[in-house]
């Protein structure tokens, strides 16, 4: 009871509350997403992602050797091909972009975890995430694609493949195909509650990717949906995921929590481009402190109950984060 009480005791020196901080970023609990294009000495800026570039294998090498000094331990791979078609056989070609990327980051960046993205949507022509037959997504043969996709990612380097794709059983098969070739010790992390957002947009501009007709709700969750969210994570825990994702993070706060709550496995949340670019925006035009919110918002996908953090902000937050104390 007041005055014995007074919380304010704990905030009035910033020596104190940096003691009694309840939620800690650490440098450790991003992983950074990269786009990879094919050629060399290419560093094509995405309009709507200050900062953010498609990278040649070579730059990408450079890039990601920075990132890693800065002390981000893993990175997120998404392929840009120069040819798509209507199955999306460049994402599963040996020789393929990401699996190119692959071979050159493992030879060049030391004790760097590399994961990839693991969907179609990259490689088709019509921008879908899966094969299309009438105009529907048709679930089992896409399932059998991106398993074959996964194999190659594995068989070229990758610590992890991450499925993104939200089709029915794709972690099941994956694992089987993984271990039926020897990759028993490769992990998943698997987009499990993956919502149908507008966050998307500058995602899609970067990676060419955008649907040719139609939307993806009928594979990606409805934003109104907790429970079938929960339902998703369990299916894909069975299935054989190691890390489970949510994405986005910031307007699904609630859905980290929950999941957190009723789930053991380690806990990734994705901070997507539309997040990101919004920052970006307002900041340039000085309507916010960008570097003070982008740090607001990566605490709070922490404080949700996420322990990695996927996020373009990645390498910027390192650098603060790496600030001798005051």
């Amino acid at each position: 009871m007041f005055p014995v009480t007074r919380m304010r005791r704990l905030r009035m020196k910033e020596t104190i509350r940096g003691m009694v901080e309840e939620t800690r970023l650490d440098v450790g609990d991003f992983i950074y997403p990269m786009f990879v294009v094919f050629g060399t000495d290419k560093k094509e800026e995405i309009p709507a992602m200050p900062g953010i570039f498609r990278l040649s294998a070579d730059r990408l090498v450079r890039e990601a050797q920075r990132v890693r000094r800065l002390g981000i331990r893993a990175v997120l791979l998404f392929g840009i091909p120069e040819t798509k078609d209507e199955m999306g056989s460049p994402g599963y070609d040996d020789n393929g972009v990401v699996q190119t990327a692959v071979r050159t980051l493992k030879e060049g960046v030391e004790d760097l975890v590399v994961i990839t993205d693991v969907c179609l949507c990259e490689y088709t022509s019509h921008g879908h995430c899966g094969i299309v037959a009438d105009g529907a997504i048709i679930n089992d043969p896409t399932v059998e694609l991106l398993a074959r996709m996964a194999v190659t990612h594995a068989r070229a380097g990758a610590d992890m493949v991450a499925p993104s794709d939200m089709m029915d059983g794709r972690i099941g098969s994956i694992r089987r195909a993984l271990d039926e070739e020897g990759f028993t010790d490769i992990p998943i992390m698997s987009y499990a509650a993956k919502y149908a957002s507008g966050f998307y947009g500058p995602f899609r501009e970067a990676a060419g990717s955008a649907p040719a007709f139609g939307d993806r709700r009928s594979h990606q969750m409805a934003p109104t949906n907790v429970r079938e969210a929960l339902r998703e994570v369990a299916l894909d825990v069975e299935e054989g995921a190691d890390i489970i994702m949510i994405k986005p993070a910031l307007a699904y706060l609630d859905v980290i929590s929950l999941v957190r709550d009723r789930f053991d496995l380690p806990i990734a949340a994705y901070s997507v481009s539309g997040e990101y670019a919004m920052v970006k925006a307002a900041a340039q035009q000085g309507w916010i402190d960008g570097e003070r919110v982008m740090m607001e918002i990566l605490v709070s996908i922490k404080r949700a109950g996420a322990d990695l953090i996927i996020s373009y902000f990645a390498p910027e937050a390192a650098e603060i984060l790496s600030r001798p104390a005051s």
